[in-house]
């Protein structure tokens, strides 16, 4: 029996001893001599969590050299695997890195088929030209407005290719979700694209209550989808319906001025309904404003 004891206490004292050449081994490392000297406790406990420390500096030194969260190398996107001290042992948790917390304070934002560019949209960034004066200051205006929470119409902003109407109202709809409304941002042709393709499938629906409910809506280029009875009927139909009813604020962008759309939106392959177009029409006309920006292509 005194035996079987000396046994069991000498394999505990090997245990130790490894663990302990372990963490003087991994103390030669900066990082995790650093990350040790924080916690302020005594080796007897840190050597218990040396795996774990360790990975901890990995995914530190991960940081040291990340340039954007689509870089982060470590195991949960945007964050580190952190210690913290609990009385006599050390707990770890995924703490949100400088990259991360930018992305949530930016994008209260959902976007659909948006391109990269506009995603990242600021108002700094906009130019003032004489072309964009009236816009720029209904902008000004509808601030003001929502955030006094103050009813204010949506804007439509038809005109020419490549004047910078979806990158306004992109920079517009980014500083909306800073302020803490759910906007989400929609281009529009090839959202048709993903909705036909999961027609059958629970998404559908998903998506579709995503861009009904927002707070703030963006319809960018509408007009220029391959035009059918369902993407009128169905989809442009029932978000603008919606909307209307709730009274929710909904911005559009588009080659064409709404008289332009009306007719655009009644040709689909099924033959013409004006009747149908006319209708989607008026309740655009409910939810916003006109205006035109006629600019230099500034994609050139």
């Amino acid at each position: 029996m005194i035996e079987s004891k000396s046994i069991i206490k000498k394999s505990k004292k090997e245990i130790n001893n490894d663990l302990r050449r372990e963490f003087i081994l991994s103390s030669t490392d900066d990082t995790f001599k650093k990350v040790c000297s924080r916690l302020k406790t005594s080796d007897e406990i840190l050597m218990k969590y040396t795996s774990q420390l360790e990975e901890t500096s990995l995914e530190l030194k991960n940081c040291s050299k990340c340039k954007g969260i689509e870089k982060c190398k470590n195991r949960v996107e945007g964050h580190v695997y952190y210690p913290c001290l609990r009385d006599k042992y050390i707990e770890f948790e995924y703490k949100p890195c400088k990259y991360y917390k930018e992305t949530i304070r930016k994008n209260n934002t959902v976007f659909f088929e948006t391109p990269a560019i506009l995603k990242n949209a600021t108002l700094s960034d906009l130019t003032s030209e004489k072309e964009r004066n009236s816009i720029l200051k209904y902008i000004k205006d509808f601030l003001k407005k929502k955030v006094n929470n103050e009813e204010v119409k949506g804007l439509y902003l038809s005109g020419s290719f490549g004047s910078g109407k979806s990158y306004i109202l992109s920079a517009l709809l980014n500083e909306l979700s800073n302020k803490g409304f759910k906007t989400v941002n929609v281009y529009y042709p090839r959202l048709l694209l993903k909705l036909k393709a999961s027609f059958n499938d629970y998404s559908y629906d998903e998506v579709m209550n995503e861009i009904m409910d927002s707070d703030i809506l963006l319809i960018d280029d509408i007009g220029a989808e391959n035009n059918s009875a369902w993407s009128r009927d169905e989809v442009l139909g029932t978000i603008v319906q919606y909307r209307m009813d709730n009274n929710l604020t909904t911005f559009f962008t588009s080659n064409f001025t709404l008289d332009e759309l009306e007719t655009v939106l009644s040709q689909t392959s099924s033959g013409t309904d004006t009747i149908k177009s006319k209708r989607i029409i008026e309740r655009i006309k409910y939810l916003t404003i006109e205006e035109k920006l006629i600019s230099k292509n500034k994609r050139n």
